[in-house]
């Protein structure tokens, strides 16, 4: 009876055989010299925003995502999901979402552009019907969903109390940039929490919806950070 091929095979070559292939896959991921990991990369510029976070914003209105002249239908429905996931991983408030059907319930349109007029006691009525603090604008200003990628953003947080501008965005990002490309593709390096056999990062170059993940990660990662309590009080709170 033939002896089965695992048989046939020494268990130090089969060790030696196995490290070569792991070594290979190895060389397939983003090398320590790589510029996802030595850049240089993109830094947003033209922000502005309080030195720290309002006190007592706690709750924020998300709109739905403003694609104007350049995004529309399904296609600006798809970054709403994304905005959102990164904008409430900062952690920097509670965000409520409204929806595109929601909106156009409540005010008539799915979308408002930060820079457009808003209906007659539209903050009013988000911070009535929502319990918000604040409401979030985020409005495409470039768009291109073929190589090389390219997508702009202009995004403001007012409060509701006032109202005044908390902050505010606006910066095209292209992978024709090799820091924005860069920075894309180090985006999903620090994402990856375990080996893979490929180097994927390149799919952010690559891909319209991941490179808006990264796109809004960068945008939110501007937004004012949050008061830290007086060291009192967290020497009480203990």
């Amino acid at each position: 009876m033939p002896r089965p091929l695992s048989a046939l095979i020494h268990p130090r070559r089969a060790l030696l055989v196995l490290a070569a292939v792991l070594g290979l896959a190895g060389c397939q991921t983003p090398a320590i010299n790589d510029p996802a990991r030595v850049g240089p990369f993109f830094q947003p510029a033209n922000h502005r925003g309080d030195p720290v976070m309002p006190g007592g914003l706690r709750r924020v209105v998300l709109l739905p995502v403003c694609g104007g002249a350049w995004i529309e239908g399904d296609a600006a429905a798809t970054l709403d999901a994304v905005f959102a996931a990164e904008l409430q991983k900062q952690n920097r408030f509670e965000v409520v979402i409204l929806g595109r059907a929601e909106c156009r319930r409540r005010f008539g349109a799915d979308e408002f552009s930060s820079a457009a007029a808003l209906p007659r006691d539209f903050m009013s009525k988000l911070a009535r019907e929502f319990a918000a603090d604040a409401v979030m604008w985020v409005d495409v200003t470039a768009y291109r969903a073929y190589r090389p990628l390219m997508l702009g953003v202009r995004a403001k947080l007012a409060t509701m109390e006032g109202p005044r501008l908390a902050w505010t965005f606006d910066n095209v990002f292209s992978v024709e940039d090799p820091a924005v490309a860069n920075a894309a593709r180090r985006h999903f390096v620090d994402q990856t929490h375990t080996a893979v056999p490929a180097d994927l990062t390149t799919t952010a170059l690559q891909s319209p919806r991941r490179f808006a993940t990264y796109v809004a990660a960068a945008t939110f990662a501007t937004l004012p950070p949050v008061a830290r309590p007086p060291v009192e009080v967290l020497a009480k709170s203990r």
